[in-house]
């Protein structure tokens, strides 16, 4: 089937859709594969959680800065070959990390897995815009959105079992194993999705698209609050464990389980969206998220039971997703001709603050302490919702056709 023929009975929405989510997923199964195990990676190598969150720290630097290279790459060379090398890089670099002998050279694997990461998830993005029009862009980019969740629900919660079982080498050489099978499932079914590859551009053009993308005033505000998300929500991430085992909670599975709550309410977004955007519309979507992410940090502050705090990140995952999918529309309506790169810079500010966020959750926690640190981030992000609400309009790109 070609592809204005390849059509699902969800919304009347590009089969290949389910190719993308499916790299989606694999991408995602190790994004956040050691934050569960990270105690443990600290006393096999000696080092303190706050150093060990480097890991995620550096995973998230790398992915960020390559995605000028990654957006720039796929529109000169095709998005869906990029994907799959990328994919088959993330499985190697972390049966590399499991076989790794010292810190240094598992900090190295992860500078690859973070490369390998970083040219799926923003290319599934701008495959899935180019497939679907902007009046079914938000519906498409949750189903996306659904494939990435799910890896990180079950990433996050299997690194705990395995975690318990065969240590956090375990957790990458399974991890890396399955990401690499996935990559060749993958690049099969784009075969058989038969997805219509647009023409390639060339160097001027993508001059050109950065010049658009910068005109629009919405890539300002846009980048500004992706970089503020990644740093006040995701940075908690690779301290969510040690919280617990600060409550007596030492299970890996337990952490695992809790972070992949975040997971459970992304899925629970790609459920609700298609009812929430008429009822709440994009501007009270942006309110309404920030501002349930932020009583969850507040709840999660007073450190409540393992199973509080499990559904404190489900409702986190949730309205982070409310609020981040109307991002990720403005963004992918930033150029036409270079959606690719307006979506990878995109992923570049939302992974650089996922880059800061542990850093600065690192120093707040010692020198403020756990309370005022999360505090002070849950009242950041009821402030960006508003800034966000406020200053986001829907504008046509410059270079669309009219």
């Amino acid at each position: 089937m070609q592809q204005g023929e390849a059509r699902s009975h969800d919304h009347g929405l590009p089969t290949a859709l389910y190719v993308i989510s499916g790299a989606s997923f694999a991408a995602a199964l190790s994004a956040r594969a050691l934050d569960p195990v990270l105690p443990h990676v600290a006393e096999d190598f000696g080092v303190s959680i706050a150093t060990a969150a480097g890991f995620a720290a550096v995973f998230a630097f790398t992915f960020s800065i390559i995605q000028p290279i990654v957006g720039a790459a796929a529109d000169l060379f095709g998005k869906t070959r990029l994907m799959i090398g990328c994919l088959a890089l993330l499985g190697l670099a972390n049966i590399l990390g499991a076989l790794s002998s010292s810190f240094s050279v598992l900090f190295a694997t992860r500078i690859l897995a973070g490369i390998g990461s970083g040219g799926v998830f923003p290319v599934a993005l701008s495959l899935t815009s180019d497939l679907v029009g902007p009046e079914k862009r938000q519906v498409a980019i949750s189903r996306t959105l659904a494939g990435a969740m799910t890896g990180n629900l079950l990433g996050a919660s299997a690194s705990g079992l395995i975690g318990d079982f065969l240590g956090w080498r375990g957790v990458l050489a399974v991890l890396g194993g399955l990401v690499i099978v996935a990559s060749i499932a993958v690049a099969a079914g784009f075969r058989g999705a038969k997805v219509k590859h647009p023409p390639k551009t060339s160097l001027s053009a993508l001059k050109a698209g950065y010049r658009t993308i910068f005109t629009n005033p919405n890539a300002y505000v846009c980048y500004s609050a992706v970089f503020v998300e990644g740093c006040c929500v995701l940075g908690l991430f690779p301290y969510i464990a040690s919280f617990l085992f600060e409550l007596g909670q030492t299970s890996l599975s337990i952490a695992g389980i809790v972070i992949a709550g975040f997971a459970v309410g992304g899925l629970f977004y790609t459920l609700t969206v298609s009812r929430l955007l008429p009822w709440l519309g994009m501007k009270g979507m942006m309110i309404a998220g920030m501002t349930l992410v932020a009583s969850q940090l507040v709840a999660v502050a007073f450190g409540p039971r393992w199973e509080v705090q499990a559904l404190n990140l489900i409702v986190m995952g949730w309205g982070f997703y409310i609020a981040h999918g109307c991002l990720q529309v403005f963004a992918s309506e930033l150029s036409v001709e270079a959606r690719a790169t307006a979506l990878s810079l995109h992923s570049f500010f939302f992974f650089m603050g996922q880059t800061v966020g542990p850093l600065a959750y690192g120093f707040g926690l010692q020198h403020a302490g756990k309370m005022p640190t999360l505090f002070a981030s849950a009242a950041i992000m009821v402030v960006l919702g508003c800034v966000c609400a406020r200053l986001l309009k829907q504008r046509a790109p410059a270079d669309a056709r009219v």
